[in-house]
This record gives C-alpha cells, structure tokens and sequence, in this order.
C-alpha cells in the first residue's frame, strides 16, 4: 500500500513540477507565446512548427491546448492553423518525453537549488520566475525518477502480473486501458512513463505497451475536451479535431499493428527505449500524415459543433480568458479589451441619445435597455475578472494597469446609468408633458453631444495607447468642453429673458442634462489623469497642470 501511494504521490509530482514550468513560461514569455500562437499563420507548416516549440517549453501539451482553444474561442486564431498547431503539440510532447527519459539524475538537485535562490531572492523579476521554472523543470526530472523506482517493485507483485496478463494484445481493450492510465494521472507522459517500466520489467509485451501508448494520446484528447466544457463552440471545435485525429490515428494503426511491433521488437534496444521509441514515431508520423487533412477536418468540426444563437440576448465576455489569470500581462490585456466593449456600447448609446433629442427615434427603446443590460453584464465579468488576479504577483506597472482598467471599468458603467436616466427624463418630456426645445436649445444640445463622443472616443484611445501627448489633448478638450457647457447654459438664460415658451417649459430639463453631460464629460477624461500621472508632466502648460489639479 505504501508502494502505491508512492507512485501516486511522483505522478502528483510531476504534474506540479509540469504546472509551475508553465505558469513561470507564461509569466516570462507570455506575450511572446501569445503572439506567435495567435498570429494569423497563412501556412499550416508555421503553425505545426509553433505547435512544437511552444510545447517544448511549457512542457505540456495540454497547456497548449488551453492556450490555442481560448485563442480561438476569443477570435485571435482561424480553427484550420489551431488544428495544425495541435498537431504540433503532439509531436512536440512526445519529444519532450524521449529527452526528460535521459540520465539527468544529477540536474535535478541542482536545477531545484538554484531555482529556489533565484525565485526567493528576486521573486517579481524576470529572473525570479526563471527560477519558478528552473525549479518546475527539477521536479519534473525527480518525480521521472521516482515513478521509474518506484513502479519497478509494483510490477513484481503477482496481482499485477495477473491484470496485465489479461491484456493479450486487443488493441481496442489495450488503448482502452491506456487512456484510462492518462486520465487517472492527469498527464499522457506519465501514462508512456508507466507503460515503458512495465515493459521493461516484461510484465507486458511489446504490442500491449504500443496499444497503451496509443490509449494514453487518446486519454489526452478525451481531457482537453473535457477542460473546454464551459468554453464556447469556437473552442470547444479545436479540442474535437485534435481528439478525432487521435482517433483515427488508432485506426490507422490497427492494420500494420502486428508488421510493426515484430518489426520494432527486433532492433537491439531495451524495452523502455522501444516504448518511447514508438510513440515519438507514432506521434510524428501521424502527425505529419493528417496535417494535410486540417481544412476538412475544420469543417467538420464546425459542423459537429456549430455555433449557438445567444438565446436571451445578453452580451457574453469574449476575452476574459481564465486560463490567462496566470499570466499577468495576458490577464490584464483581456480585460482592457472586454473594457473597450463597454466603452463601444456606452458610444452606442451616446448616439442612440443624440437620435433621441433630433427626434429620429423614441427616447427609450428594447435595443438600448438591451446594451445598458450588455454593460452591466459585461462590468460585472471584468471586475470578477480583475477580483481573480493575485495583485501581490504583480508587477508595480501591472498593478498601475490594474488600477486603470478597473476604475475605466467603473466609469463606464456609471455612465450607462446616466446615460439612461437622461433618456427617461427625455422619454418623460415627450410622453407625460408633451412639451419639447427649442431650435436653438436643441442645436446647442447635439453639439454638446457630439463634443461628448468625440471625448468618449479620445479617452478610449488614451486607455489603450497610454499616449502623453494624446492625454494632454482630451484634457485640453475637457477644458473646452467646460468652457462650452457654461456658454450654453448662460445662452439659455438669455432665452429666458426673451420670454421663449419653449425653453420656459423646458428650462429644468435643460439644464439638468447640460450637468449630466459635464458629469459624463469627467468620466470620459479620467483616463488622461492615470497616463500623465505616470510620465512627465514638465511640458504641460499652466493651464492643463491647473486643470489636473482642479479635475474631479
């Protein structure tokens, strides 16, 4: 029993060790990664390429399924180069797995000592979290060992000499067997790991471990599919084709099962090299034998899997990857580009309300309580988004871009909320009091309003470029736009003396919105107080340096 827990205790660790060399990569190279993952690659050959190499260094293919299943899903990558690149991952796993078989007993102990001094001594630097890794990586290489040690009395004890022996070489039963292997340990190279200590102890023979091996790609795929359960169609369709590829190649190999196991078994090596051996070759030319098949295998997938009509209308987060939580920098770009959306639905509605006071539509129609709805839901995804970032791993300038995405956040919903209130005022106008402005009233007031998207879309801008110089301007443009909203309200005064029924009836209203606008006006231009916070403020004139001061 001990022995067993054992076992069970190297195989948690090498799912550790395989876990933190990923999440250190991420955090590392992250950006990097996303980039050439989510590249539009013409070429599928590019795309398998990337599939390999980024397997290798997150040492996980699994990972890369994570990581090409949410690209798709957010619409950075066409589904055909996804498919190509997880055929990449394929084979880039089965190579990592003939070179973690190597002698590297002695690197393990000093990969873990230096590891732990860099991480601990320089834990937010870049070299603090290749030490994460240089750590991640001497797990991997003990929990190797200790599986290889520690299964080798198992296979011995007469019970499991029994079970094994039940496995005649039924490929089916056999493959069946080695995805459960894969399933249980979480890791397809655990699964290989096991079945070429078996092998080498002759508790199974060479067609059993090859039907294993097989079995254990398969449980791979059946787990990626598994992970993609809550993502949408988008993603969900990656992790089918790279399942189905694994399946036809069970297929493909049933026929020359018996040539190639004879012909396997007669080269002079030692059982495990054999076992690795094979699913190196097997994941290769597998691989490379359906990479042309991607495009229809897309297709089919697409139609497997077709995408779903939202049925209730409300808008969905598109970016808020969880898998990316930890990568800091990959978290916090998703969640200013769900923030851009809200920013693109509050400019929606500021047009809707400039078609309201021309008179083009009625002031609160179903579309427009659909979006002020659609910025709810989508304020609430970022901030729980954001809640789920460790803030202590961060880096002082992610935690600026923290600060900054969550307070745009908020001031974008706060503007829907008053956006709407200055419709039902409106929409109140027309029904209730059947009273409308005046010519020169309503002018005043759709200047005002375009004056107010042109910030709203400056500030968004300034959000995402992080532009001094572009700050400096919707600040300049926050001052004319006070200097404006105080012209107006003195001209409608002066309509006032003038005995104009119009604006007499419509004077509250008037001027409850000219303040509404100068409040949306302020939020619109906070973002400009976040950049030129952080960079030099020596060239602004005195007049924007009294600005900053005075702003709210």
């Amino acid at each position: 029993m001990l022995t067993l827990l054992n076992l069970l205790s190297a195989v948690a660790l090498l799912i550790w060790g395989t876990h933190i060399v990923r999440t250190g990569i991420l955090r590392v190279y992250g950006s990097n990664l996303r980039h050439v993952i989510a590249h539009n690659m013409s070429r599928r050959w590019l795309a398998f390429v990337a599939g390999i190499a980024v397997t290798a260094m997150v040492q996980s293919s699994n990972a890369t399924a994570m990581l090409v299943t949410s690209f798709v899903g957010q619409g950075l990558m066409a589904l055909t180069p996804a498919l190509a690149t997880m055929l990449g991952a394929d084979v880039g796993t089965a190579l990592m797995a003939r070179v973690l078989t190597l002698d590297l007993s002695w690197l393990s102990p000093l990969l873990i000592f230096l590891g732990v001094i860099f991480f601990l001594s320089r834990k937010q630097t870049r070299v603090g979290q290749m030490g994460r890794v240089s750590i991640g990586l001497g797990l991997i290489i003990l929990a190797l060992q200790l599986i290889v040690e520690t299964a080798t009395p198992i296979t011995q004890a007469q019970g499991v000499k029994v079970i094994f022996a039940s496995l005649t070489g039924d490929i089916l039963l056999d493959a069946l067997v080695g995805a459960l292997f894969a399933m249980i340990s979480y890791s397809s190279l655990a699964a290989v790991l096991l079945t070429a200590t078996l092998a080498g102890a002759s508790v199974i023979s060479l067609p059993v471990a090859i039907g294993l091996v097989i079995g254990a790609n398969i449980g791979s795929g059946i787990l990626a599919f598994l992970s993609t359960s809550m993502q949408n169609a988008a993603g969900r369709q990656v992790a089918l084709g790279s399942l189905l590829y694994k399946l036809i190649g069970l297929l493909l190999i049933i026929p020359v099962l018996d040539p190639l196991a004879h012909w396997i078994d007669s080269l002079d090596f030692s059982p495990q090299e054999m076992v690795i051996g094979f699913h190196l070759l097997y994941n290769t030319a597998r691989c490379l034998i359906l990479l042309p098949s991607v495009g229809p295998m897309a297709k089919l997938c697409a139609w497997l899997l077709p995408e779903r009509p939202d049925i209730n209308g409300t808008a969905k987060p598109r970016h808020l990857d969880p898998t990316a939580l930890v990568t800091p920098s990959l978290a916090l770009a998703n969640a200013a580009r769900e923030t851009l959306r809200m920013g693109d639905l509050v400019d929606s509605l500021l047009e809707a309300m400039l078609d309201v006071l021309r008179g083009k539509q009625s002031a609160v129609t179903q579309e427009i309580r659909r979006q002020t709805d659609d910025v709810e839901a989508l304020y609430s995804a970022i901030k729980l988004y954001l809640a789920q970032m460790p803030r202590e791993d961060l880096s002082e300038q992610d935690s600026r871009r923290w600060a900054e995405t969550i307070e745009l956040a908020i001031n974008l919903k706060l503007a829907s909320d008053v956006i709407e209130r200055m419709l039902r005022k409106v929409q109140q106008q027309k029904t209730s009091q059947r009273r409308s402005f005046s010519e020169d009233g309503l002018e005043e007031l759709a200047g005002l309003q375009n004056q107010l998207i042109a910030n709203l879309r400056l500030g968004l801008s300034v959000f995402l470029s992080a532009d001094p110089q572009s700050a400096r301007q919707l600040l300049r443009e926050k001052r004319r736009f006070r200097a404006q909203e105080r012209r107006l309200a003195h001209a409608h005064v002066s309509r006032l003396n003038r005995k104009i029924v119009q604006s007499i009836e419509t004077s509250s209203l008037h001027l409850e919105l000219i303040a509404d606008m100068r409040r949306l006006n302020s939020l619109f231009c906070s973002s400009a107080y976040a950049v030129l916070g952080t960079s030099d403020t020596g060239a602004l004139a005195a007049d924007d340096i009294t600005d900053i001061t005075h702003s709210p």
